[in-house]
């Protein structure tokens, strides 16, 4: 149940992350609302997780996802530059998060 509840909150963190971008300085009511809900659930699921994941792991693992699935959705949907060298670091991120699941 922590890995699995980790890995929703490393996806709010995608969710934040994006949030605080359309928040404009949080002069926009509606992303800067669900920036602070996303965080408090994120940041409140990264806690609960580490009750049985070690923090240096939980704590890789949930940036780790944050950073990535951020990369992705400025890339596909916010107009952010796309190239080989950025989609091969994106992949270097990705196993290393899998790496650190695997020998956990």
């Amino acid at each position: 149940m922590a890995w699995l509840v980790l890995v929703i909150s490393g996806l709010l963190e995608t969710a934040w992350a994006i949030a605080l971008d359309r928040s404009a300085g949080f002069s926009r009511l509606v992303p800067s609302l669900v920036f602070a809900v996303a965080l408090a659930f994120s940041m409140g699921g990264l806690a609960y997780a580490l009750r049985e994941i070690p923090v240096g792991t939980g704590y890789a693992v949930w940036v780790g996802i944050g950073a990535v699935g951020t990369a992705l959705v400025g890339m596909l949907w916010l107009g952010e530059s796309t190239s080989l060298p950025r989609i091969l670091c994106l992949l270097l991120v990705v196993a290393g998060v899998v790496g650190l699941k695997i020998f956990h």
